[in-house]
C-alpha cells in the first residue's frame, strides 16, 4: 500500500522561503565571483545523444520522434556538463563557467536527488593545484556570511588514509583492507572478500572510514589520487604515478571534484572502452560513446582544469540543513 502523502498535503516545497532566498543570493555571488574573473557563463544541452560511459553512473534516457528523426532517436539526460564544454573549450572560448540541472539515475538520498543543481567551471592555463586556490577562495566567499571556518587544509591521498585510516593506501594487500574494514566495524559483502583489485577496498574505506572525518570546520582538498581514479585527468609520473585529481570536502560533506583534465583523444577513447568493458561485466546497458568529444580533444584542447561543484550541498552547509530536500523546491517526492 502507498503510505506516502497525497497531492492535498505535500503540493508545498519542502524548502523554507528563507533558504529559497539564501539560494539566489549565493548564485548571485557565484556570478558576481567569476565576472570579476573574465569566466564566461554559457549554456549547454540537457539532452544528448550520447551518454556517460562511467560505470558508477546511470544516464536517464528518452525517446524522441520528429523532423530531423522521423525514425526515432533515444537521447539520454546528462550527467554533467563536461562534455559540450570541453568542446567548447577546444573550439576557443577560454575559461567558461556553467550552472545547470544535471541527472543521474538510481541517486536518492540525504545528500542525493536525481535532479540536481551543479556548478562546473574550467580554467585555461590552471593545473589542478591552481583550481584549488580557487576552488577554496570561491566556496570561503559564499560560505563567510553563514560559516566561521579556519583556514583550507590539503591533504594528498595517501596521507588521508594514514591519518584517518591507519594504512598506505598504495601499499596495503586486500587481506589488511579487509582487517582494517572490519577493525572499524565494517560488514564486508563475501564478494568483496574475494576481490584482490584495491579500488572497491579504498572506496569502502574512504566513504566509511576516511571521509566522515574529513574537512571538520575547515575545508579540506584530497589530492594525487590511484591513478586507476583518473577519470578524466591526467596521469602523473612517479612512484606510484597519482592521478592530477581533487576532492574538496567540509564536515564530512564532499562538495568538488577537480582535474588537470586530460587532452590526449586516444588515451580518452581507451579509458572510454574499459569503461564499457567494465559495463559489460557488471550487466549495465551499453552507451554510445560520445564521438564529438573525442573529434575535440583530437583538435585540440587547451591546457585547462576543470571542477564540478554540488551546489545544493552547498545550500545545504550554508543554511545548516541536515538533507539535500530541506534546500530543494520540490524534490523527487513531491515534483
Amino acid at each position: 500500500m502507498n503510505t506516502s502523502p497525497g497531492p492535498e498535503s505535500d503540493w508545498r516545497p519542502s524548502a523554507t522561503l528563507e533558504v529559497l532566498k539564501l539560494r539566489a543570493r549565493l548564485l548571485q555571488r557565484l556570478r558576481v565571483f567569476f565576472s570579476a574573473r573574465g569566466v564566461l557563463e554559457i549554456e549547454t544541452p540537457a539532452l544528448s545523444g550520447t551518454a556517460t560511459t562511467d560505470p558508477a553512473l546511470a544516464s536517464f534516457a528518452t525517446h524522441y520522434t520528429g523532423p530531423r528523426f522521423p525514425q526515432g532517436q533515444t537521447l539520454y539526460l546528462h550527467t554533467s556538463p563536461e562534455f559540450p564544454m570541453k568542446r567548447l573549450l577546444a573550439a576557443g572560448s577560454g575559461s567558461i563557467y556553467q550552472i545547470c540541472k544535471v541527472f543521474r539515475d538510481g541517486e536518492a538520498g540525504r545528500q542525493h536527488n536525481p535532479e540536481f543543481t551543479l556548478l562546473e567551471w574550467y580554467r585555461v592555463g590552471f593545473d589542478h593545484h591552481r583550481l584549488m586556490d580557487e576552488t577554496g577562495e570561491l566556496v570561503m566567499d559564499l560560505l563567510a556570511q553563514s560559516m566561521s571556518l579556519q583556514s583550507p587544509e590539503r591533504l594528498t591521498y595517501r596521507e588521508s588514509f594514514q591519518r584517518h585510516a591507519g594504512l598506505d593506501p598504495f601499499a596495503t594487500s586486500a587481506d589488511e583492507f579487509g582487517q582494517a574494514a572490519r577493525m572499524h566495524g565494517i560488514s564486508v559483502s563475501p564478494e568483496l572478500v574475494s576481490e584482490k583489485a584495491p579500488d572497491a577496498w579504498l572506496d569502502l574505506l574512504l566513504t566509511h572510514v576516511v571521509e566522515p572525518k574529513l574537512g571538520q570546520g575547515r575545508l579540506t582538498f584530497i589530492y594525487d589520487y590511484p591513478a586507476s581514479q583518473a577519470a578524466l585527468a591526467r596521469i602523473q609520473p612517479g612512484n606510484p604515478p597519482v592521478a592530477a585529481r581533487f576532492e574538496l570536502y567540509l564536515n564530512g560533506i564532499e562538495l568538488a571534484n577537480g582535474f588537470h583534465e586530460l587532452a590526449d583523444a586516444d588515451e580518452q577513447r581507451a579509458r572510454f572502452e574499459r569503461q564499457l568493458h567494465a559495463r559489460e561485466a557488471a550487466g549495465l546497458p551499453a552507451v554510445p560513446l560520445d564521438e564529438r568529444l573525442l573529434a575535440a580533444l583530437a583538435h585540440g584542447l587547451p591546457d585547462c582544469a576543470g571542477v564540478a561543484l554540488g551546489f545544493d550541498r552547498l545550500v545545504m552547509l550554508a543554511s545548516g540543513a541536515h538533507t539535500i530536500e530541506e534546500v530543494l523546491a520540490f524534490p523527487l517526492e513531491r515534483a
